[in-house]
């Protein structure tokens, strides 16, 4: 008798065979019992939020792998200075370039961004840089990043604008309240799910004092923004962010584990060298260690008469002499033994586990560059480049701009700037046409920079990029190294000095035929 099944829509393929298997059992029942519930991002995360960010911060504060994570997205993503290049839509604005207008802009926000005495910052411990910095810090480590702008008027500074950065914790519901549809993770919805208002809780962490919390709106009623938050969402209705850390939390506890027992084994492999073992009945050795029997003091005067017969045999290891042991005495020699014991290859393992999780190169997050060619470190760092300047793009150029906008706005209002005239539109009307810009940070690691230098001239010569692209890539402003470069032939040709010989890169480092293409 033939056994008779479900049978998919064409009447003739078993339906178990017509659906994706990973819907299945497996093969030998393998994931039988693995049934995740189906949940969006804010409901699986939300009700763990607090306690998994706690670990985050945790391990980047204690493991050496976590907090180098972090320093390469701020090296890497922001770098020493994160400078303005201004660029407004001028043809929506359908008004010609303006260069006087774009440099002045330019001078006066990095007047304020980097004056030493950080007016940009409400808490004036920060310079717009190293806000820029904490940003990516804290995006990387709760996923998020947090700000509110602020007025705050004072004589010494030539802007009332400053920003105050939120940490992503104290950011949460009133009370601690469970969340629901108009009210989650510590943000207000509209019917459409667009964040209306923050709810900040106040009050210190460690000092008794009550908390209370401050309901803080997106936008002021003029436009201008209440409050900054930047995150890149995964999926519809998501409202806070997911930090890099999570996917490999478990792996980086792990690690410490691992490497504080190894080292631990390793130490008490090496503090004995030899140990002398004593035979002794267990009637006498429970009398000794119970103290059982007459004698007052049995175990204490066994090691007196131990210690007495060694002192006077002068029983040594370093020094050979090892004439005579107690009678039914004998040594043991210990080695260390190999304190590896494959630890080296297990930790390499799962510290390119963490580096997959975070994005980046396993060699710069291990900073272990040994037996790699010049191919496969650039074919790494190139590829860790691109999810940096992915970050930059979406995370930091974005923060700083939503920044830059508000300054901006001050500008006019103080009248430090006067827009061109014959625009079509005024700053309220199209505000990121006035504000577009792009931002300078960090510049490409050069691996081998007489062939990259190379293969910057012949993109340049070949029309394939321009020295506005390339300089930016070193983290260089292209205007200034311009003018820059006429300043300094001025000066020479005034002091008497020749001019500059430009050569040829060819003749400067001509193709060598016999190199390796890995050297």
């Amino acid at each position: 008798m033939n056994n008779i099944g479900l049978l998919a829509a064409d009447g003739q393929t078993p339906l178990r065979e017509a659906v994706f298997r990973a819907g299945g059992s497996g093969f030998g029942d393998q994931m039988r019992d693995w049934n995740p519930a189906s949940k969006s991002v804010d409901a699986a995360f939300l009700p763990v939020m607090k306690q998994a960010n706690a670990r985050t911060d945790d391990v980047t504060r204690n493991n050496g792998i976590a907090a180098n994570g972090i320093q390469l997205h701020k090296d890497h993503i922001i770098g020493s200075e994160f400078r303005l290049s201004y660029k407004p839509n001028w043809l929506l604005l359908g008004i010609d370039p303006d260069k006087g207008f774009v440099r002045e802009v330019e001078a006066i926000f990095r007047d304020i961004a980097e004056d030493p005495n950080c007016f940009i910052d409400a808490e004036r411990r920060r310079t717009f840089t190293m806000m820029m910095r904490e940003g990516v810090e804290t995006h990387a480590n709760a996923g998020e990043i947090m700000a509110k702008p602020e007025w705050i008027e004072s004589r010494h500074s030539p802007f009332s604008t400053c920003i105050r950065m939120v940490a992503p914790r104290k950011v949460n519901n009133p009370n601690y309240a469970m969340d629901k549809p108009d009210l989650r993770g510590g943000m207000d919805f509209n019917r459409h799910g667009v964040a209306v208002a923050y709810h900040i809780e106040e009050g210190a962490d460690n000092f008794g004092m009550a908390k209370r919390w401050r309901r803080v709106p997106k936008f002021t009623r003029s436009g201008r923004m209440g409050f900054l938050h930047v995150f890149e969402p995964s999926e519809g209705g998501q409202c806070r962010g997911v930090n890099k850390f999570l996917s490999s939390l478990e792996q980086l506890k792990m690690l410490d584990t691992l490497q504080n027992t190894t080292l631990q084994r390793a130490i008490v492999n090496a503090m004995y060298a030899a140990s002398i073992e004593s035979e002794l009945g267990s009637d006498q050795a429970m009398e000794f260690l119970f103290g059982a029997g007459k004698r007052e003091g049995a175990i204490e005067q066994m090691l007196m008469k131990y210690g007495e017969y060694y002192a006077a045999n002068e029983v040594k290891f370093n020094g050979v002499k090892l004439p005579h042991l107690m009678p039914g005495d004998k040594i043991n020699l210990h080695s260390a033994g190999n304190a590896d014991n494959g630890f080296a290859a297990l930790e390499q393992s799962i510290i390119r586990y963490i580096a997959a999780g975070l994005g980046v190169d396993y060699a710069q997050l291990s900073r272990n560059y040994s037996q790699m060619s010049y191919s496969t470190i650039r074919a790494a760092h190139n590829d860790s480049w691109r999810y940096f300047m992915g970050r930059r793009k979406i995370i930091a150029n974005r923060f700083a701009s939503q920044i830059f906008t508000l300054l901006f706005e001050e500008m006019l209002l103080r009248g430090y700037i006067t827009l061109p005239r014959k625009a079509r539109f005024t700053f309220y009307e199209r505000r990121y046409a006035w504000t577009k810009c792009d931002w300078i940070g960090s510049g490409r690691l050069a691996i081998d920079g007489l062939k990259e230098v190379k293969e910057a001239v012949l993109r340049i010569d070949s029309s394939l990029s321009t020295y506005e692209k390339e300089l930016a890539l070193l983290g260089e402003d292209y205007q200034e190294i311009f003018e820059q470069q006429v300043a300094e032939m001025e000066e020479r040709k005034t002091k008497g000095l020749p001019p500059p010989s430009w050569m040829k890169l060819q003749a400067l480092a001509p193709d060598n035929p016999n190199e390796s293409a890995n050297e």
